[in-house]
C-alpha cells in the first residue's frame, strides 16, 4: 500500500482501534488466482507478537483447503467519505482544488491456519456472538436455538486463525490541507451526518 509519511498511522493503538471498530474485514488470498472473502473477525492484540485474528468460513468455501498455512492479507476499512472541492474556502478564491476521498484503512498480514475441531469453532462463534449481541436489549445466545440445529450449523463452518506478521495503516484525513480547508470539509461532513469521518479529521486539526 502506498503511504505518504503524513498519512502513515504510527500508533499501534490506532491500528488496533480501526480493526476493533470495523471488524468486517476483507480476506485476500493468492492461490491459483486472487480471491477476496468478506467475513467478520475477532482481534486479540495480546496473542503472538503482533496479534491474532480469528474468523470462520463456510465448509463449502474452498479457501480453507486451498490456503491453509499460507500468507494472507486482511483489509479493515474505517471512516471514509468523498470530499468535494466546494467544501474548501480556498477553492472559491483560486479554483485550484480537485475532488478527493478521505479514508482510514489497515492492512494486516499474517499466516493462516485452519481449525476444524468443534471446541475451537464453538468457542469462536460464542465469542463472536457475545461481542455483537452486547447492545441488544435481550442478547441472543447459542443456547436459544435447539441443540441439534446448532450442531448442524457449526458443522457447516470451519474456523480460521491468522497470526499477524506485520500491520500497517493509512489515515488520509486532509493532513496536507491548510487549516481553513480542513475545517470547511469537517463542517460539510457534519452537515451531511458523517460524524465518524468528521471526528477522525478533527484529530489532525488544530485551530
Amino acid at each position: 500500500m502506498y503511504i505518504p509519511l503524513y498519512f502513515k498511522i504510527n500508533e499501534t493503538t490506532e491500528l488496533h482501534r480501526i480493526i476493533s471498530e470495523n471488524p468486517f474485514g476483507i480476506l485476500v488470498t493468492a492461490g491459483k488466482m486472487l480471491d477476496a472473502n468478506h467475513i467478520p473477525f475477532l482481534f486479540n492484540a495480546t496473542q503472538g507478537e503482533m496479534g491474532v485474528l480469528t474468523s470462520h468460513v463456510a465448509r463449502a468455501n474452498p479457501i480453507w483447503k486451498d490456503m491453509a498455512n499460507t500468507d494472507v492479507l486482511v483489509i479493515f476499512r474505517g471512516a471514509e467519505n468523498y470530499i468535494s472541492p466546494n467544501w474548501y474556502p480556498s477553492k472559491h478564491e483560486t479554483h485550484r482544488q480537485v475532488p478527493t476521498w478521505n479514508y482510514e484503512v489497515v492492512h494486516a498480514h499474517g499466516k493462516l491456519t485452519v481449525h476444524e475441531d468443534e471446541n475451537f469453532i464453538r468457542s469462536h462463534v460464542e465469542h463472536l456472538t457475545k461481542t455483537h449481541e452486547a447492545n441488544e436489549p435481550k442478547p441472543w445466545k447459542m443456547s436459544d436455538a435447539p441443540k441439534d440445529y446448532m450442531d448442524i450449523m457449526l458443522k457447516a463452518i470451519v474456523g480460521i486463525q491468522i497470526t499477524l506478521t506485520s500491520i500497517e495503516g493509512k489515515a488520509k484525513l486532509s493532513q496536507n490541507r491548510e487549516l481553513r480547508d480542513k475545517l470547511g470539509a469537517i463542517d460539510a461532513l457534519e452537515n451531511l451526518g458523517n460524524s465518524k469521518m468528521a471526528n477522525a479529521m478533527k484529530k489532525f486539526t488544530k485551530k
